[in-house]
């Protein structure tokens, strides 16, 4: 227990620097987008509870409810605008390592491999320190911190689905209604969030459904789907009214205009261009990436690779089956966006999530693999160490000396969102 609160204190403490250095000067610049968040928030103030707003294209307004108590508590700043990805940033890493040590204290794949035999001089298994490396390279990786250092509500759907997983994760264990009641209200949650996460309500309902008591399997799938739709229900019954403008613009499946092979092989061209982006070829948008640059590293891509096809050889493994389901729900979304918005690390951002299981997954199965031998086993165990820590400084050096220079023109407004606000750009915007 003592090892646990260490590593979380350790993480803390080390995602909070990646996350706050510099924290207003990378990026410096606003976006517009950012301006017209903190209209959308300002505008939910002193006003019934509302589950959708027309402003700023058309969102779901339960992350601008953080962003106006973020107001409320720093007075309109800059600083205020980006703090809530930041704080959800944080604790994300936290819950992230929450569930790796739930996760891959189960993760075998070998009788007898050293991988969960105690070291003498230390007294831990080096199966235990697995979830504090994944954290380490969760919070480094530019994919992840990235959007938590300025205004997007990510980080925001990544903590409700994170949680949800949690209380899946305790509940796959103890099946307990209790926790399928966590995992139904922050599902619901999900829903009211950031677009992606409207359907990730069918990663835990999969689940459910595969892995309930059988006497159970029904009550289980009234109780997660009651709770999910009453939790759901303010956008739900908006939405049955009212049209999400956001949809019709960004799904192609909508446009009339498309035949249906048109659309088939705009589901093929996303389809290359996503299965790329992890490795080859990356999201061209600066802000979300530097343009052009594979989300992954070469070292954490090759552990990824290797990861994803020890879950598909092993599917039957319910871990396994978890995350490969995740993951696919992940990507599901900017998959049916029109191609020239691909790739896409922001829509795709929850896959950040499985992702990272892979890595582990990979490295789990290489440890256990070498159990024959004690010697390679140590040795091969101190090469990734140290081929990790470098991947993670590249990230870092990545983003904090070339990134940054990015960030100059794919950030458009100088100056504080006070004085911004004031001039009412956006009015002049419409006027042209």
């Amino acid at each position: 227990m003592r090892k646990i609160f260490i590593e979380l204190f350790l993480l803390l403490i080390l995602s909070s620097l990646i996350i706050f250095f510099q924290f207003n000067e990378i990026p410096k610049k606003l976006s517009w987008d950012e301006v017209e968040f903190s209209r959308l928030a300002l505008s939910l103030e002193n006003k019934p509870y509302l589950p959708y707003s027309r402003l700023a294209t058309g969102h779901s307004t339960l992350y601008f409810y953080a962003i106006l108590a973020s107001f409320q508590i720093f007075g309109v700043t800059n600083f205020a605008l980006r703090f809530p990805a930041a704080l959800f940033g944080i604790m994300n890493v936290l819950i992230f390592y929450t569930i790796t040590k739930r996760v891959f204290s189960q993760v075998n794949y070998f009788k007898k491999a050293f991988f969960f035999k105690k070291i003498p001089i230390i007294g831990e298994s080096v199966s235990s320190f697995i979830p504090f490396s994944l954290s380490l390279i969760f919070i480094s990786s530019r994919w992840y911190f990235n959007f938590a250092r300025f205004s997007f509500e990510a980080t925001f759907l990544l903590f409700l689905e994170l949680m949800a997983i949690l209380f899946l994760i305790v509940w796959f264990k103890k099946q307990r209604l209790l926790y399928l009641i966590f995992v139904s209200f922050f599902s619901g949650l999900a829903f009211l969030s950031y677009t992606p996460g409207r359907i990730f309500f069918l990663v835990p309902l999969v689940f459910i459904i595969l892995y309930s008591y059988r006497n159970l399997l029904l009550k289980n799938v009234f109780v997660f789907f009651l709770l999910f739709l009453v939790t759901a229900s303010p956008l739900v019954f908006y939405l049955s009214t009212n049209k999400d403008t956001r949809i019709e613009e960004q799904l192609f499946l909508v446009d009339k205009k498309l035949n249906v092979q048109n659309k088939i092989d705009y589901f093929v061209v996303n389809s290359i261009k996503i299965s790329g982006m992890f490795n080859l070829y990356g999201d061209l948008n600066g802000r979300h990436n530097y343009p052009g640059k594979p989300i992954l590293n070469p070292i954490i891509g090759a552990f990824f690779l290797l990861g994803i096809l020890v879950a598909f050889l092993n599917v039957r493994k319910s871990f396994n089956q978890l995350f490969l389901l995740y993951f696919i729900v992940s990507i599901t979304p900017a998959l049916f966006t029109y191609p020239a918005e691909n790739p896409n690390s922001l829509r795709t951002f929850t896959a950040i999530i499985p992702t990272v299981f892979f890595v582990g997954n990979g490295v789990a199965y290489l440890l256990q693999l070498e159990a024959k031998s004690k010697i390679l086993f140590i040795g091969l165990t101190s090469f990734l160490i140290t081929f990790f820590a470098l991947a993670m400084v590249y990230d870092l050096r990545t983003y904090f000396l070339y990134q940054k220079e990015v960030f100059k023109k794919a950030f458009e407004l100088n100056g504080s969102i006070m004085r911004i606000m004031n001039l009412k750009l956006w009015e002049k915007n419409q006027s042209l």
